[in-house]
């Protein structure tokens, strides 16, 4: 194991570092599912394909 990873399983055990580290990881991927919504908007797909896709990023924002 190089420092790196002995480095990183030392910050995971603490619940600061944890959380922290899962509240950007949510918001990376609110921004990415917002982006590619953005793609879809732009290449003019179906409304009922956009829906579905705000759909699926309200449902994971109500997860988490």
């Amino acid at each position: 194991m190089n420092i790196a990873e002995k480095y990183f399983k030392k910050q995971v055990s603490s619940e600061e570092f944890r959380r922290s580290f899962l509240e950007e990881k949510i918001k990376l991927d609110i921004k990415y599912r917002l982006e590619e919504l953005k793609k879809d908007i732009q290449k003019h797909k179906s409304p009922e394909d956009l829906i579905k896709e705000v759909d699926s990023i309200e449902q994971f924002v109500l997860s988490v």
